[in-house]
C-alpha cells in the first residue's frame, strides 16, 4: 500500500498545483474523485488490464464516463496518467490532493465508521470534539461496516481512534496470546 501512496504523490501535487493555478480546487475535488471512483470499479479494472485496449482507447474510455465532470486540463491529466500506466493509483491521488487541499483550507477531512447510521447530532458531537482536538474545522465523512460490531473509528489524517468493539476485542485476544 505504501508503494501507491509514493508513485500518487507527485500526480497528487502535479493535480493541487494545477487547482490552485486555476483557483478551482472544488473542481478539481470533483474530477478526481470521479476518476477515483472509475479507476476503482472491478469491470473498469478488467478494461485497464486488458492487453487489447490501448492507452488512448482508455482514455476515450474514461472521458465519456466521467462526462461533464471533467474539465479540458481535468481529460488531459487523466491522459498524463492513463499514458503513465498509472490509473489504478487513481483513488491514492485522489486522497493525498484532498489531505493537501485541506491543509491549504485549514481543514481536515474525519472519516468516522459505526456499526450503524449516525444521527445528525451524533455527526455534529463528534465534529465537535474533533475540531477542538485538532484545531481546525472539521468536515466529517459517515460510513456504515457492521464488522466493527459497535462503537465508532476515527481516522484523521494519519491518525486513527479505535474506539470500536471489534477493535476492543482484537486487543483483549492480543493480551491474552502473551
Amino acid at each position: 500500500m505504501q508503494e501507491k501512496a509514493t508513485i500518487a504523490r507527485p500526480y497528487a501535487r502535479a493535480a493541487f498545483e494545477q487547482a490552485r493555478e486555476e483557483k478551482k480546487f472544488k473542481d478539481w475535488s470533483a474530477m478526481l474523485h470521479s476518476l477515483a471512483g472509475v479507476a476503482a470499479d472491478p469491470l473498469m479494472r478488467r478494461v485497464m488490464k486488458s492487453p487489447k485496449v490501448t492507452g488512448d482507447q482508455l482514455h476515450g474510455i474514461v472521458v465519456e464516463v466521467c462526462g461533464k465532470t471533467l474539465s479540458a486540463s481535468g481529460a488531459n491529466f487523466a491522459k498524463v496518467v492513463i499514458a503513465a500506466g498509472r490509473l489504478d493509483v487513481m483513488p491514492q491521488i485522489h486522497t493525498q490532493y484532498e489531505q493537501m487541499r485541506a491543509r491549504q483550507e485549514g481543514t481536515a477531512d474525519v472519516r468516522v465508521t459505526t456499526a450503524y447510521e449516525l444521527e445528525e447530532p451524533q455527526q455534529k458531537r463528534i465534529a465537535e470534539v474533533m475540531k477542538k482536538r485538532l484545531g481546525k474545522d472539521v468536515g466529517i465523512s459517515a460510513e456504515v461496516d457492521k464488522a466493527i460490531i459497535g462503537g465508532v473509528i476515527i481516522r484523521a489524517g494519519d491518525s486513527v481512534i479505535d474506539a470500536s468493539l471489534r477493535g476492543r476485542l482484537r486487543q483483549l485476544g492480543n493480551e491474552f496470546a502473551k
